[in-house]
């Protein structure tokens, strides 16, 4: 799930991937709120941010609901996956982010 940036940084990376079989049934959502609480209470984070691929509206829409704000969108990212032909195939990744003070607040209007 969460990646720290660099040693004793307070920034991580977080991320998920679930099984097709289980999506819509909240899973995805239920178990990211704990490890987001765990993140910003346990370890003292002070910022999580996630890379979500332009045509990934599964999770864009996890990240919404997590209460991340979209940052911006990096054009032809990083490639993970190659085309048939082993050429890679650069993706549009958008960069969400969430700072500890705004998952506070949102916490604290719900």
């Amino acid at each position: 799930f969460g990646m720290k940036e660099e040693r004793d940084s307070d920034t991580y990376g977080i991320g998920w991937n679930f099984n097709a079989r289980f999506e819509g049934k909240g899973y995805a959502s239920e178990s990211a709120n704990a490890f987001i609480e765990y993140l910003f209470t346990q370890q003292e984070i002070r910022r999580l941010y996630a890379y979500v691929e332009d045509d990934n509206f599964r999770s864009q829409k996890l990240c919404d609901k997590l209460g991340f704000r979209q940052e911006g969108c990096f054009m032809e990212f990083v490639s993970f996956v190659k085309y048939e032909d082993g050429t890679p195939k650069y993706e549009n990744t958008y960069q969400y982010a969430l700072l500890k003070k705004e998952w506070l607040s949102q916490r604290a209007n719900q």
